[in-house]
């Protein structure tokens, strides 16, 4: 059930971008962290290209796109290696998307305490008490 929020900027302005963003996002959850597909929402939100400082500088008057990707899953439900290959394939598939990336694009892989997270009005834990009685 992870939330994922992708801010992206780009030197010019790509509408379809923000489902193919969506759809990575998505995939690379499933893939990468085996995170359920039914459960997963993704909110893309292109930025303002004259409001993303990187080291106080615009990336895209360099010709440069940009993103952070956050995705908030319960913790302790995946391992180092599987966050690994998520922020490094992320990375990879935005940059696929985007064009020539700045290097400081974040990926964070937020892990969220069960019994503060959760959707349907139900935290994660309680979720998996009732799946796991006794």
């Amino acid at each position: 059930m992870p939330m994922i929020i992708v801010r992206y900027v780009t030197p010019d302005p790509r509408p379809e971008l923000r489902a193919q963003i969506a759809g990575l996002a998505a995939r690379l959850g499933a893939e990468k962290l085996g995170k359920d597909p039914g459960v997963t929402a993704v909110l893309v939100e292109p930025a303002d290209p004259g409001g993303w400082f990187i080291a106080g500088n615009r990336p895209t008057d360099e010709g440069l796109s940009a993103f952070w990707l956050d995705i908030k899953v319960t913790a302790g439900t995946n391992t180092k290696a599987e966050t690994t290959a998520f922020v490094k394939a992320a990375y990879q598939g935005m940059a696929d998307l985007l064009g020539p990336l700045h290097e400081e694009c974040y990926v964070y892989v937020h892990e969220a305490n069960g019994d503060a997270y959760g959707y349907g009005g139900r935290t994660q834990n309680g979720r998996w008490a009732a799946a796991y009685p006794g």
